[in-house]
C-alpha cells in the first residue's frame, strides 16, 4: 500500500535573499576596488591632492593668522575645496563604470552570471563612492588641525562632513548611471561633468539672468550712522567734538525680487552643504561692546568674518529674504553678523539631485537587463 505525499512548497527566506543582495554587492564592489587599487595612478592622484590641499592650507594659515574666527575659516576652506574637487573627480571615478567594463569585453561576463542589474549598479556606484571619499579622507589631518584652532562646534563640523559625503554619493550616482546608457566611456565623462557643471555653475547663471525678470520699483529706506554734513572742515575731515548721526535717506529705485528665484539655487551642491549646515553665532555680542552704537560703528563693534561656504549661506538666505525696503542704523551696523535661518532649502536642493540619479540608475537598469531587445550599432557585447 503507498501513500502520497503531498509535495511541500518551499517558503522564501527573506533573510538569504538579503544576504545574497548584500553579497552580490559586496563582491562587484571588491572587483572594483582591487582593480582601482592596482593601478599607481589612484596613488599619485592622492598623493598629489594632498598637497595641494596641504600648501593651500598652510599659506591661508599664515594670512589668516591674526583674523578673528581663523579655525572656522579655514574649516570653511577645506570643506569647500574638497566638494569643488570631489566635483572634478568623481565624474572620472564614476562616469566609466559600465561602459569600460563594456568596452574591456569583462561586462557581458558580469551579465552572464547571477548578478542582477541592481546590483551590479550598487557595487560600481559603491566602489566610485568610495573611491571618491578617499580624498576627503586624506584631507582629515588638515580638518582636524582647523577643529583645533576653534570656531567650529561639533555638530557644524559633522553636518558638513555628512552633507558633503551625500553629495559626492550623488555625483557618483550620476556618472553611473550615465556610464550605463551611454555607449562610450568619452561621450559618459564629457555627459557627466556638463550635468555637473549644469549643477554647479548653470544654476547661478539662470540665477543672475532670471535677476532682470523680477525687477520691481520701490521707495527704499536706508538709515545709517554719519557725520552731519555742516561737521566737516575745508580738508574734509570731521571736526573734533562732531558726534554721529543716524541719518535717513529715502529714494525710488528698482530692485530684483529675489525671494521668488531663490529655489534656482537649491540644487547647485556648494548651496545645499552650505545651507544644512546650522552655523552658530555663539561668541558673537548682542550688543555694541562700548556702549554707544557710533562708537561700535567706527571701534570694536560686533564684526564678524564669516567662512567661504558660511558666507554662501548668508548669501542664499539673503535671497531667500528678499530685499530690504527699510533698513535701520542697527541693521546697517550688523552687515557682517550672520542672518537667521528661515526656511532652509537644501531638503528641496537634496531631493532634486536625488530624483535626478535615481531616474538614470532607473534607465541604467533597465538597459542592463539581459536579454536585451535591442543593442546599438557596433555596440561591443563580449
Amino acid at each position: 500500500m503507498s501513500t502520497l505525499t503531498e509535495p511541500s512548497m518551499p517558503q522564501p527566506v527573506r533573510r538569504a535573499t538579503e544576504l545574497r543582495f548584500l553579497t552580490a554587492v559586496r563582491t562587484v564592489f571588491a572587483l572594483e576596488m582591487k582593480q582601482r587599487l592596482r593601478g599607481k595612478g589612484w596613488y599619485w592622484m592622492l598623493g598629489t591632492w594632498f598637497v595641494v590641499i596641504a600648501f593651500i592650507f598652510v599659506l591661508a594659515t599664515g594670512l589668516l593668522g591674526t583674523t578673528d574666527n581663523e579655525g572656522g575659516i579655514l574649516f570653511d576652506l577645506i570643506v569647500g575645496f574638497v566638494l569643488f574637487f570631489g566635483l572634478l573627480v568623481s565624474p572620472g571615478l564614476s562616469a566609466n563604470a559600465v561602459n569600460g567594463d563594456r568596452a574591456g569585453g569583462t561586462l557581458a561576463i558580469l551579465q552572464v552570471t547571477l548578478l542582477t542589474p541592481g546590483q551590479l549598479l550598487m557595487g560600481k556606484w559603491l566602489a566610485s563612492w568610495v573611491g571618491s571619499l578617499a580624498f576627503l579622507i586624506v584631507s582629515s589631518p588638515f580638518i582636524f588641525w582647523a577643529l583645533a584652532l576653534g570656531g567650529v562646534s561639533a555638530r557644524e563640523a559633522l553636518v558638513s562632513l555628512l552633507m558633503l559625503a551625500l553629495e559626492l554619493a550623488v555625483v557618483c550616482a550620476l556618472g553611473v548611471g550615465i556610464s550605463a546608457l551611454a555607449n562610450r566611456p568619452l561621450f559618459s565623462i564629457v555627459s557627466t561633468y556638463m550635468l555637473v557643471a549644469l549643477l554647479a555653475i548653470g544654476t547661478l547663471i539662470v540665477f543672475g539672468l532670471s535677476t532682470m525678470l523680477v525687477m520691481e520699483r520701490h521707495i527704499m529706506t536706508v538709515s545709517s550712522y554719519s557725520y552731519p554734513e555742516g561737521s566737516f572742515d575745508s580738508m574734509g575731515v570731521p571736526e573734533e567734538g562732531a558726534e554721529l548721526e543716524c541719518l535717513t535717506h529715502t529714494y525710488e529705485s528698482e530692485v530684483p525680487r529675489t525671494e521668488y528665484i531663490t529655489w534656482i539655487l537649491a540644487a547647485n551642491p556648494f548651496v545645499v552643504v552650505a545651507d544644512a549646515v546650522p552655523y552658530s553665532t555663539e561668541g558673537l555680542p548682542d550688543e555694541p561692546a562700548s556702549g554707544s552704537p557710533q562708537a561700535a560703528y567706527l571701534t570694536d563693534g560686533p564684526y564678524y568674518t564669516p567662512g567661504v561656504m558660511e558666507t554662501i549661506s548668508q548669501g542664499v538666505r539673503s535671497a531667500q529674504a528678499g530685499p530690504d525696503f527699510e533698513q535701520t542704523c542697527e541693521e546697517s551696523q550688523q552687515a557682517l553678523r550672520p542672518l537667521p535661518q528661515g526656511t532652509p532649502i537644501w531638503p528641496l536642493g537634496l531631493g532634486i539631485q536625488v530624483a535626478l540619479a535615481a531616474g538614470l540608475l532607473l534607465l541604467a537598469r533597465r538597459k542592463l537587463t539581459m536579454p536585451a531587445r535591442r543593442l546599438a550599432q557596433g555596440t561591443r557585447i563580449a
